[in-house]
């Protein structure tokens, strides 16, 4: 699955204009709180927990405009936690879009 980075470098061009720093700096928020996302998922031990971390993820991806991630967090709700392709794949774009 390759990323585009189009929705989330319009959304940091939108809000922050040519300040590439603060656009670097809430790209690094953004990547750092969907790792902690999908760090929920791999140690999510019941379905509740697992769905939950699925939502905010999704959630979060939603806020940006992150369609692939949006996507998987979708697959995740959908199917059955700690599915290890879906983690591997969440992590594959969140290391992308860093």
């Amino acid at each position: 699955m390759s990323f585009d980075s189009g929705p989330l470098d319009r959304y940091l061009s939108a809000a922050f204009g040519d300040d590439p720093a603060m656009a670097a700096d809430l790209r690094k928020a953004f990547t750092d709180s969907a790792r902690d996302l999908a760090d929920l998922l791999r140690r999510a031990r019941c379905d509740a927990n697992w769905e939950m971390a699925a939502l905010r993820l999704k959630s979060l991806s939603a806020t940006f405009g992150i369609i692939p991630l949006i996507e998987l967090a979708e697959e995740a709700m959908a199917g059955a936690p700690g599915d290890p392709a879906v983690l591997r794949a969440i992590n594959s774009v969140i290391d992308e879009i860093a």
